[in-house]
């Protein structure tokens, strides 16, 4: 061994200088990537074949036989001659039949000479006749083999393999791999999320990225024999302005993938938060006003990888009009119904086309009227016809302002069937955005967070897809509420044009619900609202996050808090369109963020804000809700009369008003065992409910100063997450908390022994003078969250409202309430609400005497607070 690693010295040293020089290359053009990629490739040749040179020569054949011969052969990317930094080096051996001693040991030192350099080698040992058989039966191996490159050793074995190759395995088979590589294409999308738009993608095999456009390639080369992408002109299946495109999207991923790998140290594809901020600066992208650097080289990310769906589109339809004419489709989707109306449009396979390759530039408004015919008839449109429409977006300027042009567009936004389909279409083609020039501006256009998982435009057009669901009714079981309210609306379209601009001013500077009400006053009219709808989707969009704010951020059993959001809403249909609006763009945030806690808080807030609408200021309800609940609860109970109504009069109204119904059950039969415990005074904690996707613990125990601090650090000591707190006191001085956790993974704990630890980690916090610290991990560093501390006077009659955003981490809210608690305070109720990697937590406080803070007592903890959110020490107080 240590003679083989005085030999591979020389190629340690060949690797370490070329990654440099290649490194450096990188860093003074960083937009070169294919090159490189080439360059990377070039690399690993001169490795490879040194190393397979130095095998001949320690293991010398002087006299070879016919048996003592090898081909040394390069497949996939690196055939390709295209290699990331750290990708796999794929190698083929071709040996004749039965293989030679002299052949297995070559190939041996070959391959530990490269491993000994810690590269990734994969490789194969075949002889012809083995190699035919696979690539017939395995698409992964015929694939591979495509790409083929003959290194050294043995050519005519190469030849040999090449020619059997083309005769017994491609011949007569392009549908046959065709339809195959674009099953794996369907598979490999579903695997990485299957949208283009999802916030960390994949710049290898995410939807849009290289291996899309790699496909292209090899059904060309496949099919026609092609030996570089730009002769897939002469194929005919682009053309020369979408070779171009193609060509930059592909130098572009080369770009992010040469830089993710030497920023990563390793084969890394995905383009995650913390990487996206240094690959934005790697690339050279500058802040500009309203947009970071990094969501303006995430922007341009999706942009490519929309322009990659747009050639796969029309690259499979030319594909499948040269393989219909010689009998061969691969079998595209077909629809035979006819419609009733074509206005010059013509069918071609069942499918909506253009008469001639003009026939949108003659009449622009045939640019939006062709995806309302489309709509309006349930039928796909043509790839020729959708060619056609991305060559001519631009002319769609000529009819933006015109009346029918408006009324067509207002057809395909708030189609019953399939509005979401349709948009994305005429926003893959460029029509939407050309049409509509503020939403233009958010296409492709990331939010830097780890709460949204799509960008923009992706985010708007699943809302909009998602109020037709819920219109139609195919969403009642989840959304029972917002199903039964669309019936009730007075104008339908008002709500699909605010679901249309709801986020329409994201990226510009300033607030873009602010922002985005203008747009809707400007465009409301073009669309052809009348005024009164024009002024409600104005308000609509101005205030389209306050019924989740309020509901998730709000004690909902203060009258003040209805009062207040009632006071902005004002009326019954303003909180109808407002309900669905939340419901929907909640939804298409991304899979897992609608939550049962987050159903039944809307749906509380809902319900007493319609009641307050429709029976006063008088509260007349709330007595009547109390009373209703409190019944039910003593019908569910064993309990005689007496028993009920002392529970009942234990417990305070905003007890009754925020408890879900097992909750109150459980709270009652833990209140009735502890008082079973004679002579016991040890707080009950319980941790068996399950709520709205989270375990719910209980504490029962007698109050005192510092008792919600102490629940919430025994939780974080347990890694355990508290998604909600609801805090309540008995009239005899008892606290009755309940609080909903999580585990690691965002789930309810199912185990009964991790319930039981929680149970004794709490009970640990409660019965030590004061608990230990919890250590508080930094924050992920790729985003940067300025705390804030807002204190709310005016947000609740008896007590001082304080909302805290920070960056979340494990013990934050151990934290909040350690620093409430050293600055004398109660808190009286706790919402904690998380969007991606920023927690909003919302304290109801009183100074020990039950008032609410003085002006320095808010100040003063506002500054702890923020230091606490900071993880630095308090300023000292005089």
């Amino acid at each position: 061994m240590a003679a083989a690693s005085t030999l591979d010295a020389p190629l340690a040293a060949m690797l370490a200088d070329g990654r440099a020089l290649i490194a450096k290359a990188v860093a003074a053009e960083p937009s070169a990537g294919r090159a490189h990629a080439s360059a990377y490739a070039a690399l690993t040749d001169r490795l490879v074949l040194a190393a397979f040179e130095e095998a001949q020569r320690r293991y010398p054949s002087p006299n070879p036989t016919a048996a003592e011969r090898v081909s040394l052969i390069a497949l996939g990317g690196y055939g390709r001659g295209e290699m990331a930094p750290f990708s796999d080096v794929d190698l083929m051996f071709l040996t004749p039949h039965p293989r030679a001693p002299w052949c297995e040991q070559v190939i041996e030192s070959t391959l530990y000479q490269l491993w000994d350099l810690k590269l990734k080698v994969g490789q194969a040992i075949r002889t012809v006749p083995e190699l035919i058989a696979l690539a017939k039966s395995d698409m992964t191996v015929r694939t591979a083999m495509l790409e083929s490159r003959f290194l050294g050793g043995d050519g005519l074995l190469f030849e040999e393999a090449q020619s059997r190759f083309t005769k017994e395995v491609v011949a007569g088979t392009a549908a046959e791999f065709v339809t195959a590589k674009l099953a794996e294409r369907d598979e490999r999308h579903l695997k990485m999320g299957d949208s283009r738009y999802v916030v960390e993608p994949n710049v290898k095999n995410g939807k849009g990225g290289l291996r899309d456009l790699q496909t292209l390639y090899w059904i060309g080369k496949y099919i026609h024999g092609v030996r570089t992408p730009a002769e897939l002109i002469e194929a005919g299946l682009l053309t020369r302005a979408e070779y171009h495109r193609f060509d930059r999207a592909e130098r572009f991923f080369w770009s992010v993938r040469c830089q993710l790998h030497l920023l990563s140290g390793r084969a890394e594809e995905r383009l995650s938060f913390d990487l996206q901020r240094e690959l934005a600066d790697a690339l050279r992208y500058t802040d500009r006003p309203g947009k970071q650097a990094v969501e303006r080289f995430m922007q341009f990310y999706f942009l490519q990888a929309k322009i990659v769906g747009d050639l796969t589109g029309v690259f499979l339809a030319q594909l499948d009009e040269q393989m219909g004419r010689k009998g061969r489709r691969f079998a595209l989707p077909t629809f035979l119904r006819r419609p009733r109306r074509l206005n010059g449009f013509v069918m071609d396979r069942g499918r909506l086309s253009i008469a001639g390759d003009n026939f949108l530039a003659e009449q622009p408004i045939r640019l939006i009227e062709m995806f309302a015919l489309a709509a309006r008839e349930g039928l796909e449109i043509h790839p020729r016809a959708m060619r056609a429409a991305a060559r001519d977006a631009r002319l769609v300027d000529q009819v933006r302002d015109e009346p029918r042009a408006n009324a067509l567009f207002l057809d395909v936004l708030a189609d019953r069937q399939r509005p979401e389909v349709v948009l994305r279409w005429m926003n893959e083609a460029g029509v939407f955005g050309r049409f509509v020039p503020d939403f233009g501006r958010v296409v492709a256009q990331m939010q830097f967070d780890k709460y949204h998982h799509f960008t923009v435009d992706e985010h708007t057009i699943r809302a909009i897809g998602l109020l037709a669901a819920i219109e139609r009714g195919d969403l009642s079981d989840d959304h029972p509420l917002a199903a039964a309210m669309f019936r009730q609306l007075g104008s339908r379209r008002t709500l699909y044009v605010a679901t249309l601009l709801h986020d329409i001013a994201k990226g510009r500077k300033g607030d873009h619900s602010v922002l985005g009400a203008e747009v809707a006053l400007r465009l409301g009219p073009r669309f052809g609202l009348d005024p009164a709808e024009t002024e409600t989707v104005s308000w609509l969009v101005r205030h389209h996050l306050l019924l989740s704010h309020t509901a998730f951020k709000r004690d909902l059993a203060d009258p003040k808090t209805i009062d207040d959001f009632v006071a902005v809403v004002q009326s019954p249909e303003r909180l109808r369109l407002l309900l669905i609006l939340t419901v929907v763009d909640i939804r298409a945030v991304g899979p897992g963020i609608w939550t049962e806690w987050k159903r039944r808080l809307i749906r509380t807030l809902y319900e007493a804000a319609e009641e307050r609408l429709r029976l006063g200021h008088k509260q007349q309800g709330r007595a009547e809700a109390v009373a209703a609940r409190q019944e039910a609860l003593r019908q569910r109970l064993d309990w005689t009369a007496k028993a009920a109504r002392a529970h009942a009069s234990r417990l305070p109204d905003s007890y009754w008003l925020a408890e879900p119904d097992d909750a109150l059950l459980s709270n009652a039969l833990q209140m009735a065992a502890a008082g079973a415990r004679i002579g016991d005074e040890a707080p009950s904690v319980t941790a068996d409910g399950q709520e709205d996707g989270a375990t719910r613990v209980t504490v029962f125990a007698a109050d005192r100063p510092g008792l919600f601090y102490r629940i919430t650090a025994g939780l974080a000591s347990a890694g355990a997450s508290v998604v909600d707190a609801r805090i309540h006191t008995t009239r005899d001085g008892m606290a009755l908390d309940n609080l909903l956790v999580q585990d690691a993974r965002g789930k309810p704990y199912g185990d009964k022994r991790h319930r039981q630890r929680l149970i004794k980690h709490v009970q640990e916090a409660l019965a030590t003078t004061l608990p230990p610290d919890v250590p508080l991990p930094q924050p992920s560093r790729a985003f940067a969250i300025a705390p804030s501390v807002t204190i709310a006077e005016k947000a609740s009659r008896r007590t001082t409202v304080v909302e805290i955003n920070a960056a979340d981490r494990p013990g934050l809210l151990a934290t909040f309430a350690r620093t409430i608690l050293e600055q004398g305070l109660v808190v009286h109720s706790a919402h904690i609400a998380t969007y991606g990697e920023r927690a909003v937590d919302v304290f109801y406080l009183t100074d020990t005497e039950g008032r609410k803070l003085a002006p320095e007592a808010g100040q003063k903890l506002r500054a702890a607070l923020l230091a606490a959110a900071s993880e630095q020490p308090a300023p000292p107080t005089s």
